[in-house]
């Protein structure tokens, strides 16, 4: 197994640095279900953030992108459930998606509640909001 990071996956994904693409295409296209490529939950928020602050992705995008890293053969993803059940919560709602995978952290924790000052995290994430 082979850990990737973040830059990987988003030079695999953006396309968008042509020193580093086809690195990160041979990389990922050397990946197999045998000797697959493994992405912390780290990674996978951090591809969302970079995604999510560049403003071209937007929530469609950087759910398309974590949908298809999700759905790699040759790739292992942390806590694979949960990060889905965070990527559905957040290309349906206006939460982000840290909120999002907070939340669905806590209910794989078996949390009964989830607290926050957060308004849109409560309403949109399924947290409770305090005060």
């Amino acid at each position: 197994m082979t850990g990737l990071d973040t830059n990987v996956l988003l030079r695999f994904f953006a396309q968008d640095d042509a020193a580093q693409i086809l690195a990160a295409d041979r990389i990922i296209g050397s990946l197999t279900s045998e000797e697959p490529g493994w992405v912390s939950i780290t990674t996978i928020l951090e591809i969302a953030w970079v995604l999510g602050s560049s403003k071209q992705a937007g929530r469609i995008g950087v759910s398309a992108v974590l949908e298809k890293l999700l759905s790699l053969d040759s790739v292992i993803v942390e806590q694979a459930e949960m990060v889905a059940s965070a990527v559905r919560q957040f290309r349906s709602t206006r939460a982000d998606f840290a909120d999002c995978l907070i939340a669905a952290s806590a209910r794989a924790a078996g949390c009964s509640r989830m607290l926050t000052f957060d308004r849109i995290a409560a309403r949109d994430a399924g947290m409770e909001l305090i005060g």
